[in-house]
């Protein structure tokens, strides 16, 4: 396959699972995926292989699909699945980490016979159980858990799996619309790959998987022999939700004759009592992205390019989360997993890593009654600090590495419930001093419309460690959690009472260099 064919089908194919993603967000009910983009779609050739991923969406999701796939296919045995099936799990442990992240594989037939999957997964407004906060004690007191199950078969409803779904959640429409469109899209992609296959008379796209798959491998170990051999350390140190101190601790170890990087976590903490264990995919994805996006982060993101980078994991670490710890808030976790692997590519590659920014977002939910009575649960909405600088340019304010996760806008908020936002606006000079200085936080302050108590369900961190500079540069400032101009510990859901004032400050993120010394006249 020459170059230029190569090309014209690579673009289709990215057409393909961008419109994918497209029509999930334009049909879906919730404002966590419809307005901030807290999901993903990615497309696989018939052995599971990912071979093309949406430019929308988060690391967590996408290279988290990029496993799920072949997961789900090791519960259904793939000759029996026939057109118009749809296969559905929210299994941790098979996908993105917990349950409200629900996964949906849409087998694609050219006639009958099978050339592919659509996949998608996304966060759902509420999955029942707690919520998305870290009190629960075990996975099970989280949701309700859906193993490898079809959703459709042969294109008609699992009426019986529809009905424990709709039962066992606090806002079933919101959570039935979002898999409706998550099976919407999977369908747009099945018609959109067929018309692809008649219009370059393809019978299937194995060997065009085959191409890209291969050359994005090939390109990533390239990439990878480039650097100097040997073993490098990283270390970061952060605290969360209840004042525990978490620290992750990497060996990197650069392979350059075989073209390989193995990130070892030995040494980070253990398990967690609360609900911030992460699951090995989960750790993996946001591995692999801290590693593509500063080495080769033009290359396609697929089965290839993910390949070269393997994790070791110890056991009874936050980072390996077993059965049954509790896992729902494992982001808080997960998106520190790049900075300690940036660290120690600092020694490698200074030019090219990020400082540590303000890590995980601070994820808000909240739950009560408005002031007619009427019940509400929200979808989960994030809130940003400032993002580490980099050698040659300042940090981004407000903006979180390593998510890809948007803020909803507060107007759709404050339509879509009964919140009344008092304050948003940077919080300037947060962001570390350097040579480029770190990205500045933000303040977020707001009210219930409510006369009554309500329960707030949220996660912050980095509310006393603060994110670290790098070649000199100063740390950024802490975050801060206020409830009426006072701070608060949170460890779990916490009751409200109307008229309280709820007042969010985001960390800053890390500055890069030293600042010059100011010349003396």
């Amino acid at each position: 396959m020459d170059g230029v064919e190569l090309q014209i089908l690579w673009s289709n194919m990215i057409g393909i699972v961008s419109e994918q993603a497209r029509a999930l967000q334009r049909i879906a009910f919730s404002p966590i995926v419809r307005e901030a983009g807290d999901l993903a779609n990615g497309l696989f050739d018939a052995r599971a292989r990912m071979v093309a991923q949406a430019v929308t969406g988060t690391p967590g999701h996408i290279n988290s699909l990029a496993a799920a796939a072949a997961n789900l296919l090791r519960h259904v045995d793939a000759d029996t699945l026939r057109p118009g099936d749809v296969l559905i799990t929210n299994d941790p442990w098979m996908s993105a980490g917990h349950f409200f992240d629900i996964t949906v594989l849409s087998p694609i037939f050219r006639g009958e016979k099978l050339i592919g999957y659509a996949g998608s997964t996304i966060h759902h407004t509420d999955i029942g159980g707690y919520g998305i906060g870290s009190g629960a004690r075990d996975i099970h007191e989280e949701g309700l858990w859906i193993p490898v199950l079809k959703l459709y078969e042969a294109g008609v409803r699992n009426e019986t799996l529809f009905a424990m779904i709709t039962r066992n959640v606090r806002t079933p429409d919101a959570l039935l619309g979002d898999l409706g469109a998550q099976v919407s899209s999977g369908m747009i992609a099945a018609q959109r790959l067929n018309a692809l296959c008649d219009r370059y008379g393809l019978d299937d796209i194995e060997s065009l998987a085959d191409e890209i798959i291969d050359r994005s491998e090939t390109a990533t170990r390239e990439s990878i022999r480039a650097l100097p051999g040997g073993t490098f350390h990283g270390e970061t140190t952060f605290d969360v939700p209840g004042g525990d101190r978490i620290t992750l601790k990497t060996a990197v170890t650069i392979d350059d004759k075989a073209g390989e990087i193995t990130v070892d976590f030995a040494g980070s903490s253990g398990r967690s009592p609360r609900g911030i264990n992460v699951v090995p995919a989960y750790t993996q994805a946001y591995a692999t992205f801290a590693i593509r996006s500063t080495l080769n982060p033009d290359l396609p993101n697929n089965a290839g390019s993910l390949a070269p980078i393997k994790l070791t994991l110890p056991e009874n670490c936050v980072v390996n989360a077993t059965y049954p710890s509790p896992v729902n808030a494992r982001h808080v976790v997960g998106m520190y997993v790049p900075f300690p692997i940036l660290n120690a590519l600092s020694q490698v590659v200074p030019d090219k890593v990020v400082a540590e920014g303000s890590g995980a977002v601070w994820t808000v939910q909240i739950q009560g009654r408005d002031a007619d009575g009427r019940a509400f649960t929200s979808s989960m909405f994030n809130y940003s600090g400032g993002m580490g600088a980099r050698a040659g340019k300042p940090g981004i304010s407000a903006v979180c590495y390593p998510t890809g996760v948007s803020a909803v806008p507060v107007e759709v908020l404050e339509a879509a419930y009964p919140i009344v936002f008092t304050c948003k606006e940077l919080e300037r000079g947060s962001g570390g001093a350097g040579a480029q200085p770190g990205g500045d936080g933000q303040r977020i302050g707001f009210r219930m419309r409510t006369t009554q108590p309500w329960l707030l369900n949220t996660v912050p961190s980095r509310l006393n460690e603060a994110p670290q500079g790098l070649a000199g540069g100063g740390p950024g400032r802490p975050g801060q959690f206020l409830v009426n101009g006072k701070p608060v510990v949170l460890s779990g859901k916490t009751d409200m009472k109307a008229g309280d004032e709820v007042m969010m400050i985001t960390p800053g993120g890390g500055g890069f260099g030293a600042l010059k010394a100011a010349k003396v006249a």
